[in-house]
């Protein structure tokens, strides 16, 4: 017999359309583009299903298993994955989360659906975004990009290693770093030699991400120097590649993708670009790469305000609802603009590359990915909070979105990387700085701190040169600055007058570096109402 009833707790968060419950991206999509927003709002019901969080759960309890042998002694080099993580990656196949745009146009679109359904779990996201970053560096080899490109478009998710053209879909990774060198790829030591039409490559890859996909982006040291090579896990003939699995890394998180550290003995790959232009030539696919980031971070911050909102919405303390205590509504107001920010910006990004902006692409997601990648992990501990013990809980779904948060800000650069990355654009790509403060300029005059803001960043740009050693003790606050004032300008722009007076006050007015919730003020009504509605009931 049970001892007393439970009351006071929240009910499962199942349901809620985690298209159709974000306001601004409903109103961003629909009020601002001309993008179709009916399959957000099916796939928005599918990711919100008790089934789909299922598949999430299941995909990260049963993370993947490595079968270097079958049970006759050969070398099979494979990975098992839980039914779960194939349920997901259909889903996100057949939505053309991966290479779809490259065929069809609409990277909004799909940087859209990206952050609907990465909400659910973002491991599987991995194989997806590096599918979809690899057809611009696949394209610098006109003939491997015709042979290729419309099995990477397709929306048949077809898993299992045989030859890449007798398949009905693709899926691409990526195999850069090595242990000597980390970020710094020139020092790897993996060594391609040509032979015929191809090259025999020899060397041992620390990262490895998603060994199971059928092609794969590599770097190595060509006679001509540093270059890329498209090398498959089956060849032509049907005949395996060697690509020998040493082990799976044992992750903080992301642990239903299965990362790995692969040797190459003899391994045949095609030179995709030049001899020695092997950075040149994956340099669009890192930018495509760390869109994704941007979009993966932000969904991370919209999962955990989710499930800190539906907490608050249903629980009470010291005699009223948690969602009535003022700290509390300081705290989710606060979240709910930085996500809100984080959203506009992702979407802007995407859009650009629609609409052909590469020049403010390349330095925008770069600040993007610096700022919003860094501010998750925090942001995702914040909300967790609102939970207060039971957020510390694996049932509550926060553990998971808190070991996945640092991911995205180590993912393609970690914050130094970023930052000097940053650093150099603004050095030496004067169209993209000259792309930027064009956008920043729409607002000028629209808010006294945001002016303010612009004009110091304007001043640092000036001023770089002088004391190189100084530029790159600067490059995280110059990076975060840039970042920064984009969001304000987007906010001020297409946002709510009380989330950009929010923003505005707490990221560009503020003299100490902030803490959500620690700028007490008459938090707006509208600010909340919109962020709580979907989940009271």
């Amino acid at each position: 017999m049970p001892t007393h009833e439970v009351l006071n707790t929240p009910p499962p968060l199942a349901g809620v359309n985690p298209f159709s419950a974000d306001a601004a991206l409903v109103h961003g999509l629909r009020e601002l583009t001309d993008v179709e927003t009916k399959p957000l709002v099916a796939l928005g019901e599918l990711a919100g299903s008790d089934q789909a969080q299922e598949w999430g759960r299941l995909a990260n309890a049963y993370p993947p298993v490595l079968r270097t042998h079958d049970r006759f002694g050969h070398r099979i080099d494979e990975v098992e994955f839980h039914p779960a993580w194939h349920e997901l990656t259909t889903v996100a196949i057949g939505q053309g989360l991966h290479g779809t745009p490259w065929r069809d146009g609409g990277h909004l679109l799909r940087a859209a659906k990206f952050y609907v359904w990465a909400q659910v779990e973002s491991g599987h996201g991995c194989p997806i975004s590096m599918t979809y970053a690899v057809v611009p560096a696949l394209r610098h080899e006109p003939a491997l990009a015709r042979q290729y490109e419309p099995l990477l478009t397709s929306t048949t998710y077809d898993f299992g290693l045989r030859a890449p053209l007798s398949k009905q879909g693709l899926l691409a990774g990526m195999a850069m770093t090595e242990k000597q060198g980390g970020s710094d790829v020139r020092a790897n030591t993996t060594r391609a030699e040509p032979v015929g039409d191809h090259y025999v490559l020899t060397g041992h890859k620390w990262f490895c991400s998603a060994p199971m996909c059928d092609l794969f982006l590599v770097l190595a040291q060509a006679p001509g120097g540093l270059s890329c090579f498209l090398v498959p896990r089956v060849l032509p003939d049907g005949a395996r590649n060697p690509f020998l699995i040493q082990r799976l890394k044992d992750k903080l998180g992301n642990r239903s993708n299965a990362s790995s550290e692969v040797e190459f003995d003899g391994t045949v790959g095609w030179l995709v670009g030049a001899e020695g232009a092997g950075v040149r030539t994956i340099i669009e696919m890192v930018t495509m790469t760390r869109l994704d980031c941007v979009t993966g971070s932000a969904a991370t911050q919209r999962a955990a305000l989710s499930q800190a909102v539906h907490h608050v919405t249903h629980r009470s303390a010291f005699g009223r609802p948690l969602i009535e205590q003022p700290l509390m509504r300081e705290v989710l107001a606060d979240l709910a603009v930085e996500s809100e920010a984080s959203t506009i910006t992702w979407m802007r990004l995407a859009r650009s590359v629609d609409d052909g902006e590469s020049a403010f692409l390349r330095l925008a997601v770069a600040a993007a990915k610096f700022w919003i990648c860094k501010r998750t992990p925090t942001f995702v501990v914040e909300a967790l909070e609102c939970l207060g013990g039971n957020g510390y809980v694996e049932d509550s779904g926060l553990p998971r979105l808190f070991r996945d948060s640092p991911l995205n800000g180590i993912w393609e650069g970690s914050g130094n990387v970023i930052a000097l990355d940053v650093l150099r654009a603004v050095r030496r790509d004067p169209d993209s700085v000259a792309a930027v403060f064009a956008e920043l300029a729409t607002t000028e005059g629209a808010d006294a701190r945001l002016d303010a803001s612009v004009a110091s960043l304007r001043s640092r740009v000036d001023g770089l040169g002088a004391d190189p050693d100084a530029d790159e003790r600067g490059a995280r606050a110059f990076a975060g600055l840039l970042a920064r004032c984009l969001q304000g300008s987007l906010l001020v722009r297409e946002a709510p007058s009380e989330v950009a007076e929010r923003y505005l006050g707490q990221r560009l007015g503020a003299a100490t570096p902030h803490v959500f919730g620690d700028s007490p003020g008459a938090v707006s009504t509208s600010v909340l109402d919109r962020l709580i509605a979907p989940y009271v009931g």
